[in-house]
């Protein structure tokens, strides 16, 4: 993965970020994007796709990551503005304000996916890079592991859904809770469209 990253570098690209978003399926809560920079010199052992890695390790290789950055930052985008401006237009807003957040500017952004938002930064889109790009497997553990916590903080002021298990993805028990309990204000309207009447969501609304 490493290897990948950098066969980017060259005299006028020595400082590539990673980027990546955690929270594009679920029915709840926020999209969270994540930049990470490393020196070249940097490897992590163990650092690979989120989904590839139990919760236990991405946990234990978030504060590794934070820790070997050159920098990282994340964004956190609300269930509001998703279903303001759509789920792919607010996870690219996310990695765009991920990479301002940054404390330095990189030469080159590795998005994960097959899209790329404005930049005047160099940018390459990275189908499954979060399997082939060090840096972008990096920005997908950050952004699932703020995202992973902050749901799991919900679940407390909404235990019903079953957040501290499913994450606010569409899981049985998820969909269940939503038709016994109604939607919570975290939840995404647009979203909810297949579950829910017209009626209901009218009084969502």
């Amino acid at each position: 993965m490493k290897k990948f990253d950098d066969s980017f570098r060259s005299d006028s690209i020595k400082l590539i970020c990673g980027i990546d978003e955690a929270g594009r399926g679920p029915l709840a809560g926020p999209v969270v994007a994540a930049a990470v920079i490393f020196n070249s010199e940097t490897f992590i052992e163990g650092v690979n796709d989120s989904k590839k890695l139990s919760q236990k390790k991405r946990e234990e290789l978030f504060p590794i990551i934070k820790n070997e950055a050159f920098s990282y930052s994340f964004e956190i985008i609300s269930q509001e503005k998703i279903d303001e401006i759509n789920i792919l237009q607010a996870s690219l807003l996310a990695m765009k304000k991920s990479v301002l957040n940054l404390s330095v500017s990189p030469d080159l952004l590795l998005i994960d996916g097959n899209k790329i938002f404005q930049s005047e930064i160099k940018a390459k889109a990275v189908v499954k890079g979060d399997a082939k790009s060090f840096s972008i497997a990096a920005a997908s553990i950050v952004a699932k592991v703020v995202r992973d916590e902050l749901m799991m903080r919900l679940a407390e002021e909404y235990p019903q859904y079953g957040w501290e298990r499913n994450k606010g993805y569409a899981t049985k028990e998820h969909i269940a809770a939503v038709k016994k309990f109604g939607p919570s204000p975290y939840h995404r309207k647009t979203f909810l469209k297949n579950i829910l009447s017209g009626e209901q969501l009218a009084i969502f609304n």
